[in-house]
């Protein structure tokens, strides 16, 4: 398994207790429209990420990520710079 798909599988679990409508993750799915999140969730989410992975995702990132593949690569590009 190579970094990104760990780093996917990792972000997958830790969508599940907000996926709230069992959607099926892909690279494309987005948070907005896809899983229907509000800004708590987001927030939430972020926060859990930003633990897990001991990195820190600004607001401009988070404006700019829509999708789970946009998570992942901001996620391992931070992850390699440590």
């Amino acid at each position: 398994m190579t970094d990104r798909e760990e780093i996917f599988a990792k972000v997958s679990e830790l969508i599940a207790p907000f996926n709230k409508k069992g959607i099926a993750l892909s690279e494309t799915t987005t948070f907005a429209g896809d899983l229907e999140w509000d800004s708590l969730i987001v927030m939430d989410f972020v926060a859990s990420v930003e633990d897990e992975f001991d990195i820190l995702i600004t607001m401009n990132q988070q404006a700019e990520i829509e999708t789970v593949g946009q998570l992942v690569d901001a996620v391992e590009a931070q992850s390699n710079e440590g």
